[in-house]
């Protein structure tokens, strides 16, 4: 069977309901057709850019998996950070794919998942998620502690240089998360 058949990035379960058999799965993979990205995660090579495979592999595990921190500043060209792993966000309470080498698993509370996340088209009909940038930077002052305030506040100044960009937007997205607003407010009355 061809693997042009199945998604780019799919699971052990989804090459069954296509009709192959683990054998066949396990046989494309030593033939280089496919290669595994998380256990029982399995991506078909040269589809889709490379930098979108930890988070395509995870999205055909778990569909609510979303770039964040890092990877969603890098993405919106608010760092020049190069990532060692691909930051990915999950409701908290949902199980972490296993078998990943290149993700860092973030848990974010189920209530504000969605608040900011938005989906790109990342070829050959993939769909996925990730947080915009305004979001990303509410997450960098929340999550200040992990992240440090440099990065915080330099994805900040990035943003604010840009000519869409909106503090009131900001502060909008910020107020769902009542901790994080403070000292956002006070960063941008520094930087304004």
């Amino acid at each position: 069977m061809s693997t042009i058949e199945l998604a780019s990035a799919f699971t052990l379960d989804d090459a069954r309901a296509s009709g192959l058999r683990k054998d066949q799965v396990y046989e494309m993979l030593a033939q280089g057709e496919i290669e595994r990205i998380g256990r029982g995660v399995y991506l078909r090579p040269g589809v889709i850019d490379p930098s979108w495979a930890t988070l395509a592999a995870a999205t055909a595990v778990q569909p609510t998996a979303t770039l964040c921190l890092t990877s969603a500043l890098v993405h919106h060209e608010l760092s020049d950070a190069i990532p060692s792993a691909t930051d990915i966000a999950l409701p908290r309470g949902t199980r972490y794919p296993a078998g990943f080498e290149h993700a860092a698993w973030h848990s974010f509370d189920a209530a504000t998942f969605e608040t900011g996340r938005e989906t790109l088209d990342a070829g050959d009909g993939l769909t996925l998620a990730i947080y915009s940038a305004e979001r990303t930077i509410v997450d960098c002052f929340r999550l200040m502690h992990l992240e440090g305030s440099d990065v915080a506040y330099a994805a900040l100044r990035r943003w604010l240089s840009r000519r869409d960009s909106s503090a009131s937007a900001l502060l909008k997205v910020a107020s769902a998360f009542p901790k994080a607003l403070p000292r956002l407010r006070l960063a941008l009355e520094a930087l304004l």
